[in-house]
């Protein structure tokens, strides 16, 4: 297994994969036309050419057996999704192909990001999970994370609920 951060060159395979894994984990708990409305919105080429582009946000992909396995998006500053100050890192995305769940790349994940906001002197780590994903909620808090609140998660033309997550570093 290999981390490495996501670069201009790499916006096709960023796409491919975000869209992949956004719908594997969700399209079952949603309708195709709001699914649908989503993937366009968050994950078209210019968004994500225009989220890489943003200083305060890193993109680093998981590598399993040298293919690409998933990825995961940390925000910094104004970047965050929610104004959690500048002592904070927000995780905004963690997806994993779903053929590479359950082999330990969530947590490798999870604990670069820590390690990140520890280079940082960030204080806290957070992050948003929908109120119906059991298994992510069950994973964070066995990662040490606590529910501190909530927000907004806007899927198509249906407004959701994420638990905001947090851990104290």
């Amino acid at each position: 297994m290999t981390i490495k951060k996501c670069t201009l060159e790499d916006l096709q395979t960023l796409q491919e994969i975000s869209i992949e894994t956004f719908y594997e984990a969700f399209k079952d708990q949603n309708s195709p036309e709001n699914m649908q409305a989503y993937l366009e919105k968050a994950f078209n080429l210019e968004q994500l050419e225009k989220e890489l582009a943003n200083k305060f946000s890193q993109f680093l992909f998981v590598y399993f057996n040298n293919e690409a396995a998933g990825y995961l998006k940390i925000n910094t500053n104004e970047a965050q999704s929610e104004p959690m100050g500048e002592e904070a890192l927000e995780v905004e995305r963690i997806y994993l192909k779903p053929n590479y769940q359950k082999h330990g790349l969530g947590k490798a994940l999870l604990n670069k990001a820590i390690d990140i906001a520890t280079e940082l002197n960030k204080k806290k780590i957070w992050l948003g999970v929908w109120e119906k994903n059991e298994n992510a909620i069950a994973f964070y808090k066995r990662m040490g994370f606590v529910q501190t609140g909530t927000h907004a998660f806007i899927m198509g033309d249906e407004e959701q609920t994420d638990y905001i997550m947090t851990k104290t570093l």
